[in-house]
């Protein structure tokens, strides 16, 4: 969905001062059409979330080349979705599709390689991405430090201050500039020198300057790792490479484990249940379950192929709602254990939830339950 801004220029191949303003993806795929003969590349301007999970399902190899967790996640949960498992616990082999990941950040990067099911996938191994850097503001509003200070106190105080009412937009040059110029002079009023436009840009977007060379080491690993997977010819990344170029050129390559209980990835979240709740109150614990509250708001479920209960449309949720008030042993034939598949409007896939059933006050007389 981004545009072609002059600071892109210094670091690739594919764009030209008179591309400056146009979309990337239209002019990165006519370039590469132009060097490449014989390849054709379908550019799409426009937002990863707005194509249909179809759109994904497509494709036998997807390879990211994003700029934020939020967007990789997104995509990390999309694959994930297609996972089907077998009931002992193993992934359908044909519904696996293959992600390589690229990633720079000055003058550091990473590449890998996620076969969902099989190894970790993105959400496994969130944890390898340090938190953003934030400014306590008493620090920000009282005691500046440094030229960052300065310009997130014009960002995030001054702007609320004499600018009520207006939206800040980061790509909007003169809310930028006005940015800059408060910056500066709250800079001269503490004695803080080194505050720059491009700096301004940089602490307001949380952009770190990117290095050419680091763009072609982790471009290059990620197209020789798509190469591996699409012809075979050799083993594959055991999946994690991390490249350090600040103090000459370190990479590693580093095996992660598979969290078994990931919520995208894994086989089945566990979830112990009573073995006499019902639908309706094992509906409520999983909005109440501190791993599930962010991802779900009115879930629909189903076990084995059939619908035990589903939001929408009105006439399905009409049919299945009586399952609310049943338990929900007898709904899942009286396993007590067992895979329900959850569906929610916040998902990009299919949440899959194990559901162990423990002994309760009451038993349950199996022949006066059932379901619709």
């Amino acid at each position: 969905m981004d545009t072609i801004d002059v600071s892109n220029l210094n670091r690739q191949f594919l764009f030209r001062i008179q591309d400056v303003g146009k979309p990337k993806a239209e002019v990165a795929a006519a370039r590469v059409m132009q060097r490449v003969k014989g390849v054709t590349v379908v550019p799409h301007f426009c937002r990863i979330e707005e194509k249909d999970v179809s759109f994904y399902q497509d494709f036998q190899i997807i390879v990211l080349g994003l700029d934020s967790i939020e967007a990789r996640s997104y995509i990390n949960s999309v694959v994930c979705g297609f996972l089907v498992y077998e009931e002992d616990g193993s992934p359908d082999m044909t519904t696996i599709k293959p992600l390589v990941d690229g990633g720079t950040e000055g003058f550091r990067g990473h590449a890998r390689v996620i076969y969902p099911g099989l190894t970790p996938c993105f959400h496994c191994s969130l944890w390898l991405f340090p938190p953003q850097v934030t400014f306590p503001l008493c620090t920000l509003a009282e005691t500046p430090r440094s030229p960052a200070h300065c310009i997130e106190y014009a960002h995030l105080i001054q702007w609320g201050q004499e600018r009520q009412g207006e939206t800040f937009d980061a790509d909007n040059p003169e809310h930028m500039k006005w940015i800059y110029d408060q910056a500066l002079k709250r800079g001269a009023q503490f004695n803080i020198s080194g505050i720059t436009y491009s700096l301004t840009q940089g602490v307001v977007k949380n952009i770190v300057p990117a290095i050419a060379s680091t763009n072609a080491i982790v471009a290059a690993t990620c197209a020789l790792e798509i190469l591996k997977i699409a012809t075979m010819f050799s083993t594959g990344m055991d999946v994690y490479m991390q490249y350090t170029g600040t103090e000459g050129i370190y990479m590693r390559t580093v095996p992660h484990d598979k969290d078994p209980n990931c919520t995208m990835c894994s086989a089945g979240v566990p979830v112990d249940v009573d073995n006499t709740i019902t639908l309706q109150k094992f509906i409520d614990q999983l909005l109440k379950d501190s791993r599930f509250k962010l991802k779900l708001s009115k879930p629909s479920v189903s076990y084995h192929g059939t619908n035990l209960y589903m939001q929408a449309p009105p006439v399905l949720e009409e049919m299945t709602r009586p399952n609310l008030q049943l338990p929900l042993l007898g709904l899942m034939d009286g396993n007590t254990s067992g895979v329900l598949n959850i569906n929610d409007r916040r998902l990009t896939g299919v949440l899959r939830v194990r559901v162990t059933f423990k002994e309760g006050p009451d038993s349950v007389d199996m022949d006066t339950v059932g379901g619709v």
